[in-house]
């Protein structure tokens, strides 16, 4: 295990160690390709796959991480402070390079975990290694609860089946597993139901408002409000309070049957530090700054909507502690407002 010095003084750890202590996140994309494709997709700031779909010339950036690159990036920033490492896409689980990084992982810290994020239709073809690999959580996409929303919404001839198989074996594999819903007119007949299926099952679920970027503005009058949701789930408890703490937006917290149901609320704020106040985006952002994103292509952000903040890694990974130094420094100079 790489043992990362954050005692030197020519570096402020602060922000990066602040970050995580705020629940900030290490995002890893380990494919920008996905069997789907959901309308609303960001792709984690990359080419969306239904921009690619309707514009073969629209493509996301050219890989260049391998499975060990992957891995020497994540065990150098979890040395260096960072605990919760979430692995996404795209579909994660389309690319090649999942089982050989996700096999390789160090153990998660203590307090730390490794989630996967997944639409859940390729689950139970991984299933014989998923289960051992250091992976604990895992959070499956749940923006459907029909054949007919789904393919609205997915753009797929797959029906749900494939999707509530998924989480059914998900929930053989992980320690943990949650749900994730956003608010959509195409699913918000099915809203109820969903919280029906995840108190049934005992899986904490989260409800939330559709974050607004460039590949889907066109549809953005689809996006639904999160009222009719909390008022809901006002019916069925009385177990309410509000998180505004840490980063990124504000949510309601809502305990259903001992289930915890969280919805992310614009009305309750978002929670910018540093760059974020002079952000020539910072109107239309509804996320702030939670989550490091590491890109198949070796891009580091801070953010999502700003591509223009990325650094590139790749060079660095023959030496840790460069590394490491070099991504506190970037997280310094952004909470600094001097990125």
């Amino acid at each position: 295990m790489t043992v990362i010095d954050t005692a030197q003084p020519a570096v402020d750890w602060t922000a990066l160690h602040n970050f995580d202590a705020l629940r900030g996140q290490l995002r890893v994309s380990l494919t920008p390709r996905c069997n789907i494709a959901c309308w609303f997709c960001h792709n984690e700031g990359d080419v969306p796959p239904p921009a690619t779909r309707a514009d073969r010339e629209q493509q996301p950036r050219s890989r260049v991480l391998e499975p060990a690159g992957f891995v020497s990036v994540i065990t150098t920033l979890m040395d260096a402070g960072l605990k919760r490492v979430y692995f996404t896409g795209g579909e994660p689980l389309t690319s090649p390079h999942a089982r050989p990084v996700l096999e390789q992982l160090p153990a998660a810290k203590p307090g730390g975990s490794y989630t996967l994020i997944t639409n859940g239709t390729h689950v139970r073809t991984h299933r014989s290694w998923l289960g051992h690999t250091p992976v604990n959580r895992a959070k499956v996409s749940l923006h459907y609860f029909s054949d007919e929303s789904f393919r609205a919404i997915a753009q797929t001839r797959l029906g749900i089946a494939t999707v509530l198989q998924g989480i059914e074996t998900a929930r053989e594999l992980f320690e943990t597993v949650e749900l994730n819903c956003l608010l959509l007119k195409e699913n918000e007949h099915e809203v109820r139901s969903i919280v029906d299926f995840a108190v049934e099952r005992r899986l904490p679920v989260q409800f939330i408002e559709l974050v607004g970027t460039d590949f889907n503005s066109r549809r953005a009058g689809c996006a639904v409000p999160a009222d009719a949701i909390v008022k809901h789930l006002r019916t069925l408890t009385r177990h309410e309070h509000t998180n505004v703490a840490g980063v990124g937006q504000g949510r309601r917290i809502f305990l259903v049957d001992g289930i915890r149901i969280e919805v992310i609320h614009r009305n309750l704020g978002r929670h910018h530090v540093g760059q974020c106040g002079t952000c020539p985006v910072r109107k239309r952002c509804v996320e702030g700054f939670w989550a490091l994103r590491l890109g198949h292509d070796g891009g580091l952000q801070p953010c999502l909507l700003r591509e223009d903040l990325r650094m590139h890694v790749t060079d660095l990974l023959h030496d840790p502690q460069r590394l490491a130094e070099a991504v506190a420094d970037h997280v310094t100079a952004f909470t600094e407002g001097v990125l």
